[in-house]
């Protein structure tokens, strides 16, 4: 009688999503390296997408990045020295300090974009651009469901 091994399940998504997503910053940050962006710390991102469409502040990117709000104020001191992201008195409140993004941040973004449609143009050349625009939608589908029809804020998984 032979020896009975166990069958190698199928990757799961999780794991698959997870080599994925290191794969996808790792290209990212070294192609902003290329360019020139030599201070980008991965932990930018998530500010700089918080502060995106309007003004936000140290208490929401604490929130937002599951740190006490004295860590949040470390990493928006060293966004606003490398002049991604600037402070402002609240147009509401004189004691809110708001964290705005800085033309300097906004061009990272920029830059940021434009990269990953290239990667996006990588992942097409191998799996076809429907292979794309069908693993964008399901993975929308996906996120949205859990989320009552909307894509959520991108957080840190630390």
């Amino acid at each position: 009688m032979g020896v009975v091994t166990d069958p190698v399940p199928a990757v799961p998504i999780a794991r698959l999503l997870a080599m994925a997503y290191r794969t996808l910053m790792d290209d990212l940050h070294d192609r902003l390296r290329e360019r020139g962006w030599n201070d980008v710390r991965p932990a930018f991102g998530f500010v700089l997408l918080a502060a995106r469409p309007e003004p936000t502040t140290a208490t929401d990117i604490a929130a937002l990045m599951g740190t006490t709000k004295q860590a949040a104020s470390k990493l928006i001191d060293s966004m606003e020295g490398a002049g991604y992201v600037r402070r402002s008195v609240g147009s509401s409140d004189a004691r809110r300090r708001e964290v705005e993004l800085s033309p300097r941040g906004r061009k990272l973004l920029l830059d940021v974009e434009v990269i990953y449609a290239e990667l996006e143009a990588e992942w097409a050349a191998v799996i076809g651009e429907r292979g794309v625009a069908r693993l964008r939608s399901d993975l929308s589908k996906v996120v949205s469901d859990r989320h009552d029809g909307a894509l959520p804020a991108v957080r840190p998984t630390w």
